[in-house]
């Protein structure tokens, strides 16, 4: 914490969200003020408590109302894009959030002057990706670009801790579920990354001051296939479940169906997601776009998700280790 920082406001848009409120959580550490944008700024009490007393304030804005946006925006010496979707709903789109609304924030950011701006991305974001998302994804990256010169993107992959949406559906569906699906036979890679060495990454860039134009992308210490995390889900959490290789087409006829159900428990984006590996490219590494190259060493899922997701195990915290597995 130094006192430079605290005359430098920093703007998390989606700061309330996953990735956001530890993002947020790092920067507060470092001394910087920030300003956390989001929908409903009544919601968003959990993140005060992250810094000290008037460090951390959350405003209304919304990514579809740009002028709600660049109110956020204005002073800032920073601005961060940490808001994304797992499913369209209504008049939050794909398109509206992930692409249109990355460009507003960009512009925002631009208008106000601020140093930097980071994207927070995915790393299957491409303009050919399976998913519809991550196609947007790409487009709001190139739209990022070229609104703020020197936009950093950043890619992570599968992201995990205590609030995630992968390890804990996993485990959850593990729980009533005789069998648990593997897409494509379970044969894609992941590199599943802890949610505090993302948002550690986004604070050192914002450290560093710099409108690089860089894109890094975010991986874990493992690599390991959607059979191994699910056999590591079921390990954690006692369940012994029959593991049923899918095909692509039946999966992507499942998630059709299910994306239509209450909290839709799967989508056909999301079956379109797991089709391609997730995994830190060889010239990201040789660039030193990656973690290592942020000078963070990356913290391992096998430590740190069984912290979260004992309490999916019959009797919580109190399941014996060598218990039988249900």
């Amino acid at each position: 914490m130094t006192a430079d920082n605290a005359e430098k406001l920093i703007t998390v848009v989606g700061g309330s969200g996953f990735i956001g409120r530890h993002v947020v959580r790092n920067l507060a550490k470092r001394g910087y003020r920030i300003r956390v944008a989001c929908r409903r700024p009544d919601l968003a009490g959990h993140v005060q408590p992250l810094g000290s007393p008037g460090q951390i304030m959350a405003v209304q804005a919304n990514l579809r109302y740009p002028e709600s946006i660049a109110a956020a925006c204005d002073g800032a010496y920073a601005v961060i894009n940490a808001t994304g979707i797992d499913h369209a709903s209504g008049a939050q789109s794909f398109d509206a959030i992930l692409n249109v609304g990355a460009e507003a924030v960009a512009k925002a950011a631009r208008a106000a002057n601020a140093q930097v701006f980071i994207m927070v991305s995915g790393m299957g974001a491409g303009a050919n990706a399976e998913s519809e998302a991550a196609r947007f994804k790409a487009k709001g990256e190139v739209a990022s670009a070229k609104a703020f010169p020197g936009a950093i993107i950043v890619r992570p992959s599968i992201v995990f801790g205590p609030e995630d949406r992968f390890f804990n559906k996993l485990a959850a569906m593990a729980r009533f579920a005789p069998a648990l699906p593997l897409f494509g036979g379970g044969h894609t890679r992941y590199q599943p990354v802890f949610v505090g060495d993302v948002a550690e990454a986004v604070a050192v860039l914002v450290d560093r001051g710099e409108a690089s134009g860089k894109i890094y992308e975010l991986g874990g210490d493992e690599t390991a296939t959607m059979e191994e995390l699910t056999k590591f889900v079921l390990e954690t959490t006692r369940r012994k479940r029959l593991l049923v290789p899918v095909p692509w087409p039946i999966a992507a006829l499942m998630g059709t169906i299910l994306g239509y159900l209450p909290g839709k428990p799967l989508t056909a984006n999301q079956v379109a997601l797991l089709k391609t590996d997730n995994i830190v490219s060889p010239a990201a590494k040789a660039a030193q776009l990656d973690l290592e190259g942020l000078g963070i060493t990356p913290r391992s899922f096998r430590s740190i998700v069984p912290t979260y997701l004992y309490r999916f195990r019959k009797e919580g915290q109190f399941t014996a280790a060598s218990g039988t597995p249900e």
